[in-house]
């Protein structure tokens, strides 16, 4: 848990670093973000803790003791097997209660984070938002990212609605104490860009813009919302990591049903636009005649023509460019849709894990015969790196819809519980995890040559 707990940190080190957080908010981000480790931490102690014990007892020849006076292997893992599956309840109850809590504390309050000091709070590469301004920088350096390097800023004016104050410049710098609610933004080598506002709509689309070079420019800006950030506000409660089993299916049942009916109103649309009904006007007079029998293209004259040939043209790329647009927002709706259920799997795995991880390691470490931190945390760490990146890749590959959300989530622990009852047999019946040495000593007799027959002579 340490060790993960300091990974955590380490990874959210950006919206901690440099916003002279007070140690109780570092304590509390700490203490939220313990359930949040908890479906790694658990899973890989059970299954290091079940090899070292039973490899320990094997390596000091405990079980050969037992097994002298008639203690089974299943006997001597009875009263553990019972704690074992009183941990998987009540981690499924964990996993349904305390990690959504944990998850959405842990969210908020990163987020609380983020917004504390105005350097931080702009990142690199896109357009944020500080007071009035809305800023993009490419660089930031120094100790708080106070030298800024390829600005761009759109300066809001409170009496026009649109960007039309733009700056730029190569470089700038953000000055302010930790307390002030006014900073300086000062920038050098740029140029300022203003649209000048023409009340005449004919002449606004020609009118000209204001120009202005500059070596140094200061801009002040109201910050005074960072610097009064509470950070105990909870913004966002509707994430799938926050909610419970009842509150996900809640959403599910709403999101399929919004779905549906958005796809059948879109249908519905479709269907309509294109019907014949939908035709333009000029062409419809052309099919209610039925003077001749000659083609409809041929029966419109050369203008008419043109413009049919150019509107089908526009159609069919609007058409197109539609259907690209809202297959993209349909399949935003099922990930999102296949997250939130597997979610809800995802709480019965925990605890599902937790009972085949032990039977796995138990057995493991009776046969490897090898106790303490060398060897068994080798194994249990390969056997948690595979059945954790096996849920990875199937979680996110049925969140694309590549197969149903149930599997994604059971398929790293249905691929690892052949295994627990491969090696619980084979530790049962007092063999090894495999035959090495049969193995190659029958490998080595197919490589000798056999002698040769001496004939006998009678």
């Amino acid at each position: 848990m340490f060790i993960l707990i300091l990974q955590a940190i380490w990874l959210y080190i950006k919206d901690i670093a440099g916003k002279d957080i007070d140690t109780v908010t570092i304590l509390k981000f700490m203490m939220y973000t313990i359930p949040v480790i908890v479906p790694l931490a658990l899973p890989l102690s059970i299954l290091l803790a079940s090899i070292m014990v039973f490899g320990n007892m094997a390596e000091n020849y405990e079980f050969a003791a037992m097994k002298s006076n008639g203690i089974s292997l299943q006997r001597a893992m009875r009263s553990l097997t019972i704690v074992i599956f009183s941990l998987g309840i009540t981690s499924f109850v964990f996993a349904n209660t305390v990690i959504p809590w944990g998850n959405l504390k842990q969210r908020n309050l990163r987020r609380n984070i983020a917004k504390v000091k105005p350097a931080m709070a702009i990142s690199k590469g896109s357009f944020n938002q500080l007071g009035d301004i809305n800023i993009k920088v490419a660089d930031k350096t120094g100790d708080v990212g106070q030298y800024l390097t390829d600005v761009i800023i759109h300066k809001k004016n409170p009496k026009r609605s649109g960007n039309f104050t733009t700056i730029k410049s190569a470089t700038g710098e953000l000055k302010s104490s930790l307390k002030s609610d006014i900073i300086q933004l000062v920038l050098e080598d740029g140029n300022y860009y203003e649209d000048l506002f023409v009340t005449d709509n004919k002449k606004r689309a020609s009118s000209p813009f204001l120009r202005t070079e500059f070596d140094t420019y200061t801009l002040n800006v109201d910050v005074s919302e960072l610097n009064d950030v509470d950070m105990d506000n909870e913004s966002v409660t509707d994430d799938h990591q926050m909610l419970k089993i009842n509150e996900l299916k809640t959403q599910i049942d709403s999101f399929s049903s919004d779905y549906n009916e958005n796809l059948k109103v879109y249908h519905s649309n479709q269907h309509e636009k294109w019907s014949p009904g939908g035709l333009d006007d000029t062409i419809s007079k052309y099919l209610d005649s039925t003077e001749t029998t000659e083609p409809i293209f041929e029966r419109l004259t050369v203008y008419d023509q043109r413009r049919t040939v150019d509107g089908a043209s526009n159609k069919v790329k609007q058409q197109q460019a539609a259907l690209v647009t809202r297959g993209k927002q349909l399949q935003r709706e099922r990930v999102r849709l296949n997250k939130y259920e597997i979610e809800i799997h995802k709480k019965y795995v925990l605890g599902v894990a937790c009972i085949i991880l032990f039977f796995i390691g138990a057995p493991l470490g009776a046969i490897i015969r090898k106790g303490g931190m060398g060897l068994p945390l080798v194994v249990a760490t390969i056997f948690f790196l595979s059945y954790h990146f096996i849920g990875i890749f199937a979680e996110k590959a049925a969140a694309e819809g590549a197969f149903p959300a149930w599997i994604g989530a059971w398929m790293s622990t249905a691929i690892i519980f052949p295994i627990g009852i491969f090696l619980t047999y084979r530790a049962t019946t007092d063999q090894g995890f495999f035959d090495l040495g049969g193995a190659i000593n029958g490998l080595m007799d197919r490589f000798k040559k056999k002698p040769k027959s001496v004939a006998t002579i009678s």
